[in-house]
């Protein structure tokens, strides 16, 4: 199995702070039958917006928002 290095590990110093990491979920809404889909992010620098997806979820969609939160102000 793979070691993640350690912390004096240049691969380490040198990105920790560039990864943006992401993720969606599907939750199903009981009762009401339906559900949404959300997208998240987190880096070094703390996490980003929670944000509902309409539709399908695609990579565009999730650079879309990625760059949205990266790039507040373009």
């Amino acid at each position: 199995m793979a070691e993640w290095p350690g912390e004096s590990h240049s691969l380490v110093k040198g990105t920790r702070n560039k990864i943006l990491w992401s993720d969606e979920t599907k939750i199903e809404l009981f009762g009401v039958n339906a559900s949404i889909m959300l997208w998240g992010c987190f880096s070094a620098a703390g996490t980003g917006r929670l944000v509902r997806i309409e539709g399908k979820m695609n990579a565009a969609i999730c650079k879309g928002w990625a760059d949205i939160i990266l790039n507040p102000m373009d």
